[in-house]
């Protein structure tokens, strides 16, 4: 761990700060030096982001940025132990990936209507689906909140989407099979994300800030309340969405694998905010690309496509606001990537894998993110290992 220096609010580093973007260590020291931050720390998977650096977590009094959180909302993973080998699995991993991504829509995809949310394991729907009704931002400028922007809603729901979003069959090392999935709150937390951040934008406490997207709401606000209100729904979205998806991904599977039974699930989101005390003080914690530690829970850090995961138990380390990586982190951009990178680069980066490897995933390629191991290494006071995985399929939008 280093601390940088010159900041207003203490910032606790670890990751070696020759390794981030100037733009990053920037972003990091002007959210240090807003008035309202108690403390910040940052993960070894750090790297520039809008408004707010991901990988960090900002620890604020009475105040919460929504370009802290980020504009997908509750994005998270969530990993199922399989009880079978890897021995057993299907010599064709490629028809186990073609199940899968029949069973899950990706990219812009949607289901055709609801699915079936008994899928999920998870009770209170129609409480839920009732209470889109009472979030308290417009979510569509074009359909304006009406009937159909709330069907189009929930037809996302068990959907991957894109980007760094994946579906994984994983083995660990006692071969035992594993299933895995990271996505988020899908259209609906971008929109809710982008309108609350348009509001903060304009408050006059914010008009003097150096970076109009670092915006805060102030505690005992409307503006404050209703973006708390929309959040939390929106981040109840994003568990729902991983339940529904893992419950199409586990029958994908046994349609390929009939009678094979499932332990019990680690769930966890990395883009949230969450009320916290440390050092005697109530805090706002807001994590965008980093995942909780606290009371020793179990936690998942993501390689990038192919290079395998972690399962980690949390060590609830204060130093870091009780929190650790969301993976291995962004170490150029996507435009960087799809022009340093070929398909064919793809095809040996990912070699023994069962996934796409074709231009529309370049900018997901291995070479694109940081070295998982290095991410590992630099925060063995924040986690312990309890899993390595490794990638056998690989789904993406």
């Amino acid at each position: 761990m280093e601390t940088m220096r010159g900041s207003r609010a203490p910032v606790r580093m670890w990751v070696d700060p020759t390794t981030v973007e100037y733009d990053a260590l920037n972003q990091v020291r002007r959210v240090a030096d807003m008035p309202w931050t108690h403390g910040v720390a940052l993960m070894p998977d750090a790297h520039h982001g809008k408004g707010a650096t991901v990988g960090s977590v900002i620890a604020m009094r009475d105040a919460v940025s929504p370009a802290a959180v980020g504009v997908d909302i509750g994005c998270g993973m969530q990993a199922l132990p399989v009880l079978m080998s890897a021995a057993d699995l299907p010599d064709d991993l490629g028809a186990l990936r073609s199940a899968i991504e029949s069973a899950v829509p990706v990219g812009m995809s949607s289901h055709s209507g609801m699915p079936d949310t008994r899928l999920s394991g998870v009770s209170g729907w129609s409480d839920f689906v009732n209470r889109f009704d009472d979030l308290t931002m417009t979510l569509s400028t074009r359909r304006r909140n009406t009937s159909e922007y709330k069907d189009h809603v929930f037809t996302q729901l068990g959907t991957l989407g894109g980007g760094n979003h994946f579906i994984e069959v994983c083995s660990d090392e006692d071969e035992r099979v594993w299933l895995m999935l990271h996505s988020g709150s899908r259209n609906v937390g971008k929109e809710l994300a982008e309108r609350h951040i348009s509001v903060a934008r304009d408050l006059p406490h914010n008009a003097d800030l150096p970076d109009r997207d670092l915006a805060v709401f102030l505690a005992g606000t409307p503006e404050m309340k209703a973006y708390r209100h929309d959040l939390y729904w929106a981040q109840e979205f994003a568990a729902r969405n991983r339940a529904v998806m893992m419950g199409l991904v586990r029958n994908a599977f046994r349609q390929q694998v009939p009678g094979v039974r499932f332990g019990e699930s680690i769930r966890c989101h990395h883009n949230y905010v969450s009320e916290e005390t440390y050092d005697g003080v109530d805090l706002l914690i807001t994590r965008k690309g980093a995942i909780s530690t606290q009371g020793g829970r179990l936690g998942i850090i993501p390689g990038s496509m192919g290079t395998g995961s972690y399962i980690v138990k949390g060590l609830g380390n204060e130093a870091a606001f009780c929190s650790a990586s969301h993976g291995a982190g962004r170490r150029m951009s996507r435009g960087a990537a799809k022009r340093q990178f070929t398909v064919d680069d793809l095809a040996s980066q990912t070699a023994g894998v069962e996934c796409r490897k074709d231009a529309g995933v370049v900018d997901e390629i291995p070479g694109a993110y940081k070295d998982l191991q290095t991410v590992m290494n630099q925060q063995t006071d924040l986690v312990e290992i309890v899993h390595k995985l490794d990638t056998l399929v690989c789904v993406k939008g």
